[in-house]
């Protein structure tokens, strides 16, 4: 932690030192460009997973539109923290913020608790589609489920702070 002194024999803690992997130099430089290749091939995979759904009207499914959520959820969670986590490889500064660690923190877990959401909806209307297939189309509409992809969304952000 960091720590700045007061005159009256006090300290005040305003983050936190990252230790990050205690490597030399081109080790630090070698693992960010593995983290970096890696970040950009999750990010043009869900992309393009995006793109074929929205393009594509036959993909105009709940399967196909919860799966085009998920894969945009997959893109803000990982960049999440991979940037901060890429910046420090190459930073001689580690500190980080009571803020940014707070909001980091905060994006992090309510990403996860909406792919939790989100897994759970998506068993959800497997299940209608295997065990009701007949019921599938009448029962998971349009309608329903855009409703269930903004209530993955809003409780995925609300979820966490309880």
């Amino acid at each position: 932690m960091k720590t700045l002194s007061s005159p009256s024999n006090s300290s005040t803690i305003t983050g936190f030192i990252l230790l990050g992997f205690p490597c030399p130099r081109e080790g630090q430089i070698l693992l960010f460009v593995i983290f970096f290749v890696v970040y950009l091939l999750i990010l043009m995979g869900n992309a393009s997973i995006i793109c074929a759904v929205y393009c594509d009207q036959r993909l105009h499914t709940p399967m196909y539109l919860l799966l085009a959520n998920f894969s945009f959820l997959e893109i803000w969670y990982v960049t999440s923290t991979v940037p901060n986590m890429l910046a420090n490889f190459l930073s001689d500064n580690k500190i980080i913020s009571f803020a940014g660690c707070f909001l980091q923190f905060y994006f992090f877990f309510s990403f996860g608790s909406t792919e939790c959401f989100f897994l759970a909806v998506m068993a959800f209307d497997r299940y209608l589609a295997i065990c009701r297939p007949l019921h599938y189309p009448s029962l998971m509409t349009r309608r329903l489920c855009n409703i269930l992809v903004i209530s993955c969304w809003v409780l995925g952000f609300l979820w966490f702070p309880v």
